[in-house]
């Protein structure tokens, strides 16, 4: 039930007929509410991030991916269990990932220009900026060297500028 007839009429529109009538200019995303359009233009083309987690570094475009973060991350809530093994997580949308790619092996998200597949749109996406196009976005200011992930990144500045040697040969002791 509605409140309001423009509401009624704006949910038998976009929920029963599929209409989207928020456009993007950007690309080809489309809405049937204009607060989710102005949303994701905040979220994906103007990379705001209004919703800074006061534990780490993190920030979200939305309170509610804060709230998840502070849970799963800080709080170490993790609720959902796989049936087949010991993964736990705090979204339903990760424990069906991980089923379909541990233990069903699916690999939906094919490259179009060599054989990989992968498991998520974003190991493809990070493929293709890295493999394909060579972008390697995370610079150290000491060297200038680059990487293509934050973690090689830190590997980087801890093994080559802090000296930091973490593994030892077990033979030559």
């Amino acid at each position: 039930k509605f409140a309001k007839k423009s509401s009624l009429k704006i949910h038998i529109a976009s929920v029963h007929e599929g209409e989207k009538p928020f456009k993007c200019h950007f690309c080809d995303y489309s809405c049937s509410k204009k607060r989710d359009l102005n949303r994701h233009v905040a979220s994906v083309h103007e990379r705001k991030k209004s919703f800074q987690c006061n534990i780490c570094d993190a920030s979200f475009t939305q309170k509610g991916d804060l709230n998840k973060h502070i849970s799963a991350v800080h709080e170490e809530k993790k609720p959902l269990k796989c049936e087949i093994c010991d993964y736990s997580c705090s979204q339903k949308s990760d424990l069906n990932k991980h089923v379909a790619s541990v233990h069903e092996g699916k690999k939906p998200f094919k490259c179009i220009i060599c054989d990989a597949s992968f498991t998520q749109t974003s190991n493809l996406n990070y493929h293709m900026k890295t493999v394909h196009e060579g972008k390697k976005s995370f610079q150290c200011n000491i060297c200038n060297a680059s990487f293509p992930r934050k973690t090689n990144l830190s590997g980087h500045i801890s093994s080559v500028h802090e000296k930091k040697k973490l593994f030892e040969c077990s033979i030559c002791e």
